[in-house]
């Protein structure tokens, strides 16, 4: 890394160092960030950095990443599938990731008059463009009130916004996982303790960490949604 001292205090400032000496983490007696604003923004902390990125790689680098490039793979299973892992009640749930348009914040559905369908929650608004507000819980038979999240997690409720065929749904999930690789042909059994709304709409159960999903069944979801408009 270059040695070229800063013109505000050459005398005892080293390049390398000048932002937490005289810059941001510093005192901030540098000239340069009344323009500035921050270090990140300055020219020098700029060629710092090139420079560090341009520095030879060692012996010692070389032959470690030599070394875990060598070695077999441990896991030979093909992750050919990909979802979105959610939350319902303390249920963690699956949907295929191409069933998803977007994700929203949270918001409160407004009930349409003279429309009772099992699941439809009303509509919602978000960005403008209003949805038809599905519940899991109440399709799959999942007590929402029940659940809490993974440790060490904020827990944020979040709109799915999901299509199926040529209509777009708002599905309300206590928690976002996020999204998922993993093998299709690794997908266990559903448990039979498992209650028989939500069981017969699982296509099987993955498997991640000490987490157990059920995969949802995308055809007989998108069915189920749809059914519930009528």
């Amino acid at each position: 890394m270059s040695t070229t001292t800063s013109p505000v205090a050459a005398d005892v400032v080293d390049v390398q160092d000048c932002w937490n000496v005289i810059g941001v983490n510093g005192d901030q007696r540098c000239d340069k960030l009344a323009q500035a604003v921050h270090c990140r923004n300055c020219g020098v902390y700029a060629s710092a950095a090139q420079k560090n990125l341009q520095r030879p790689v060692g012996a010692d680098y070389k032959r470690e990443w030599a070394a875990h490039f060598r070695q077999a793979a441990g896991d030979t299973r093909q992750l050919d599938a990909s979802c979105l892992v959610f939350r319902v009640g303390r249920e963690w749930l699956s949907l295929p990731t191409r069933m998803f348009v977007s994700v929203a914040p949270t918001a409160k559905p407004h009930r349409l008059p003279h429309r009772g369908s099992r699941g439809l929650s009303g509509i919602v608004n978000v960005g403008g463009t209003l949805y038809p507000c599905m519940s899991l819980a109440e399709l799959l038979g999942i007590d929402d009130s029940e659940g809490e999240a993974a440790t060490d997690r904020h827990t944020f409720a979040r709109l799915l916004l999901t299509q199926w065929e040529d209509q777009a749904y708002a599905l309300p999930v206590a928690d976002l996982h996020g999204i998922l690789r993993h093998a299709s042909n690794q997908m266990q059994t559903p448990a039979a303790t498992i209650n028989k709304g939500l069981s017969r709409f699982l296509a099987g159960v993955i498997t991640h960490g000490d987490m157990r999903i059920g995969a949802l069944d995308e055809t007989l979801i998108g069915h189920q949604l749809a059914r519930s408009l009528r």
